[in-house]
């Protein structure tokens, strides 16, 4: 003969599920994220240029070189010397040639220096380089006018 459980017996089967620790792996997960997030940017200030151009996609770990307004050099958020600038670059990308490099200029900074920074790069081997720049509009700039009958409502304009 089967047994059964009375209604009062304490034995009787739980069918929730406990969230609570649940709940204290997602926080625990949560401040983790909040604290690696921040740690994974470039702090080196730069006032980029503005470019309209399409956004590309970005790598998961890029590498940036930026050139500041007193033209100082950085490769990540390490600081630099111009000739020191290969031997870092080979420390970060260890030594792998076909790294793609972001170049991040201010855009004080005169044409010539920037172009210096690029020849320096191919010196080093280094020929996969982006130039980083900020989207939208530039600041402060018109935008760009109409070509002539684009910009005419109809009904409008001199008789």
């Amino acid at each position: 003969m089967a047994g059964r459980l009375q209604e009062g017996d304490d034995l009787s089967e739980n069918h929730e599920i406990n969230v609570t620790p649940f709940i204290d792996v997602m926080l625990v997960l949560l401040i983790i994220f909040m604290v690696a997030a921040p740690l994974s940017t470039v702090d080196i200030p730069v006032d980029l240029p503005v470019s309209r151009a399409m956004p590309q996609p970005k790598p998961d770990k890029p590498l940036y070189v930026s050139l500041k307004p007193d033209l100082s050099l950085a490769v990540g958020n390490d600081e630099v010397l111009w000739t020191s600038l290969g031997a870092a670059l080979d420390a970060q990308t260890e030594k792998d040639r076909n790294t793609r490099l972001f170049v991040r200029a201010d855009k004080t900074v005169p044409y010539g220096e920037v172009m210096r920074l690029m020849d320096a790069l191919r010196a080093s081997g280094y020929v996969k380089v982006a130039l980083v720049s900020l989207e939208g509009p530039p600041s402060g700039a018109p935008a760009a006018p109409a070509p002539a009958g684009l910009t005419d409502q109809p009904g409008s304009g001199e008789r």
